[in-house]
Order: structure tokens, then sequence, then C-alpha cells
């Protein structure tokens, strides 16, 4: 069971703490292995969050003791960090724990030096002051997160949930993290410069499109073509094109580079098999394209993700 410290302190954004205790601190008995939470400060008192609501932590003893560190928030001036804080996270940064922020939580991630050299985000707001204040650090701007699989920080507010679901899945696989993003009713595409790991959540199709986009996940591998949908939809190419894209909001071409892509996802995480079985199997007409659209949607190629996912599983 991996053991997750929440890092609290007066004035903290009650709506990043909420959406860390959401992720990781929530019991879901389904799950056997599932998260062992904690919210810390450095005395353990009950701490005022930024719009009043007290919220009550345990004094931090070792951040070492734990597996993930979630940053949900800290202050934007450049203020000095205390030195026992800083210490516990160098420490765990020196032992490969996990560490990531949340929103403006990315400013202690660079106050402590975390950041030189990497790529990082926080919310659009705070951009140009965190570009000043860490000049070492490569700020990616239009993505909802960066992760490494050690470090991470997302953008504002709600792209939390993005980055935690990407954790999620890491450590508990597709399916899992498919289910918690579910039940949190995500919307249906988040798109940035960096997609996110995430699955989109299933889109709900209209009484018309439902038979038609079952079909076509039951034969991706199939080689399915949106001319294909349009002819089983009894609707021609152009009228199809129009309606499936104003009451999914997205093409029938997006949608079915999606699905191929979420296939092939679950194919790199559950098996063994070449790239090029890969491809097919996931309805991609070669391992060329599967490369194309994987690396032009998640900014990686299908061989790093499936080391990725290999890695932190074994971790």
């Amino acid at each position: 069971m991996l053991k997750v410290a929440v890092i609290v302190y007066e004035g903290v954004s009650l709506f990043e703490v909420s959406c860390a205790l959401e992720l990781f601190a929530l019991e879901r008995p389904e799950y056997s292995d599932w998260y062992q939470c904690r919210v810390v400060s450095l005395d353990g008192r009950n701490v005022n969050t930024n719009v009043g609501v007290s919220i009550s932590s345990d004094p931090l003893e070792s951040l070492s003791l734990f597996d993930l560190i979630v940053i949900p928030a800290w202050f934007t001036d450049g203020r000095s960090v205390p030195e026992r804080l800083r210490t516990e996270l160098l420490e765990c940064h020196q032992k490969k724990k996990r560490i990531v922020s949340f929103c403006s939580g990315a400013f202690l991630l660079g106050s402590v030096g975390l950041l030189n050299g990497r790529k990082a985000t926080t919310h659009w707001r705070y951009a140009r002051r965190f570009q000043t204040l860490f000049p070492d650090a490569t700020y990616v701007k239009q993505v909802l997160y960066v992760y490494d699989g050690q470090i991470g920080s997302s953008a504002g507010s709600s792209a939390a949930i993005d980055l935690g679901l990407e954790i999620i899945r890491s450590d508990h696989g597709h399916a899992v993290a498919s289910e918690v993003a579910k039940r949190l009713v995500l919307a249906v595409q988040r798109k940035g410069g960096q997609a996110q790991y995430a699955e989109n959540t299933p889109i709900r199709p209209t009484e018309k499109l439902s038979d038609v986009l079952d079909w076509a996940i039951s034969n991706l591998n199939q080689g399915v073509c949106v001319g294909e949908m349009a002819e089983r939809a009894n609707m021609s190419r152009r009228s199809f094109n129009r309606y499936f894209k104003s009451t999914q909001g997205v093409t029938p071409s997006e949608w079915l580079i999606e699905q191929k892509l979420d296939l092939a996802r679950r194919l790199l995480e559950a098996s063994h098999v070449g790239i090029d079985q890969v491809a097919y199997e996931s309805g991609f007409s070669s391992s060329m394209t599967l490369r194309h659209h994987f690396r032009k949607t998640y900014q990686s190629t299908p061989t790093h993700y499936r080391q990725l996912f290999l890695m932190t599983q074994t971790s």
C-alpha cells in the first residue's frame, strides 16, 4: 500500500487540498491496495484554509516515510521556505520519492531547487512571476500538467485532478484510473500542448449513435473508418460528420483516433507484444501511424510509454 502525504499550512487552498484527498484519501474498498493518505503540517495543528475552513493535520515527522508527497499550493511571493521543510523535500528527492505540486505548489518545488533544469507548469496567472523567480526551470504553458515519473506539476485548480489520475494510472493501471475518472465525471476531452495520460470519460452517445459507436469500438482492429460509421448510421458522410460533431463535441475522425489510442495504451500496459502487433490490434494502419499519433497526443513513443508503465509498476 502506497503512502501519500499532503502538505498543508496556514492559508492553504481548500480546493487543491480537496482534490488531493478525493484522489488519494477517499476509501475505495473495491481496491485492496489503495493509498494510505495523511494530511501533514510542520507543527501538526489545525490549519485554516484560504476560505476560513479549518482542517486537522498530523505533525510532519519524516516525509521519507511516504512514497508520494503532494504539495497542493504554496505562496507565490518568493518567501523563504522553512528549513526543515526544505531539508525534508530534498531528502525525499534524493531517495527517489515522487513529489508533485498542484497549481501554485510549483513555487515550493522551485524554491527548494527541484525544478532546476526541469520542465514545469502552474496556474497561468502566476506564469510571469514563476519564470522570474525560477529562471533555471522551463515553464510550459497551455498544458494540464508536466510529469516525468518523479517530479510533477499541474496547472490551475482542476488540472490537479488530471495529474492525480495520471499518478493513479501509473500505480494501478489504465482500468482503475478510468473507473476513478468516471466517478469524478470528467469532461469528455481535456487537451493541452501535452495531453494527459488519463483516459477520457466515455461520451454519452445519442440514441442514433449508440449502436454505431458500440460497433466501432468492437471492431477497431478491423480498420474501422468514418465512412463505414456513416453508412451504419444511414447518413451521408457529410451529414454524419456534422451531426457527430454537434452532439459529441469532436469529429468522428478525432473520436476514432482517441479510441484506437486508448486501446493501444491498454495493450502496451497489459501485454508484451511488439509495437507492430499493437498497431494492428488497435486499428492503426502501421506502427509508423501509431507512433505519429501517440507522439502527437502524448509527446511520447509507445515504447517509452510501456517502459515508464513497467518501471512505475515495479518500483
